[in-house]
């Protein structure tokens, strides 16, 4: 008597879970729609950036990218090492890949295998009003310098994309 009543409780769960679990095909969007920043935007980022550095008497280099780590804008001081534009473009590709600042992720030593992760400071993923849109880094000052750059280049635009919906 109690194996019938076990089985058909158990029937009963799996017959309810079977149901639960599929989703109707109605339910499913046939497209997703993202925010990008557009390339006035991104230049600005990079150049306010630039320019904070070159403020502080450091030459280097500033990118931004998308959602998708790819590269949208690049500003390059004539100075700043040859390093620094791989290193720059690495660096804003961590931030938005792992969507965290790079100078949070040097506990993390399994990223130091992720290709094209690099774990230096100065990379920092761009957040506003809630939604993501990808990173900004910049390279060729010491490592908590090119973070307050790129946190410039994040500030010189916060007042019109606080705005944006």
């Amino acid at each position: 008597m109690i194996n019938k009543i076990s089985r058909i409780i158990l029937i009963a769960c799996a017959i309810f879970i079977g149901f639960s679990v599929q989703a109707k095909e109605e339910d499913i969007p046939a497209i997703y729609s993202v925010d990008v920043l557009s390339m006035d935007i991104s230049n600005k980022i990079a150049n306010a950036a630039v320019k904070h550095c070159a403020n502080l008497g450091y030459e280097v280099s500033a990118a931004v990218v998308g959602r998708d780590g790819l590269l949208i804008a690049f500003l390059r001081s004539p100075f700043a090492g040859p390093h620094t534009i791989q290193a720059t473009q690495q660096k804003a590709y961590s931030a938005a890949s792992i969507q965290a600042r790079t100078s949070a992720m040097g506990h993390r030593p399994d990223l130091s295998f992720a290709p094209g992760i690099l774990l230096i400071p100065g990379g920092i993923p761009l957040n506003f009003n809630g939604k993501f849109y990808g990173g900004v880094a910049v390279g060729g000052a010491p490592p908590a310098i090119d973070e307050k750059c790129a946190d410039a280049g994040i500030n010189a635009v916060k007042g019109i994309m606080d705005f944006v919906e």
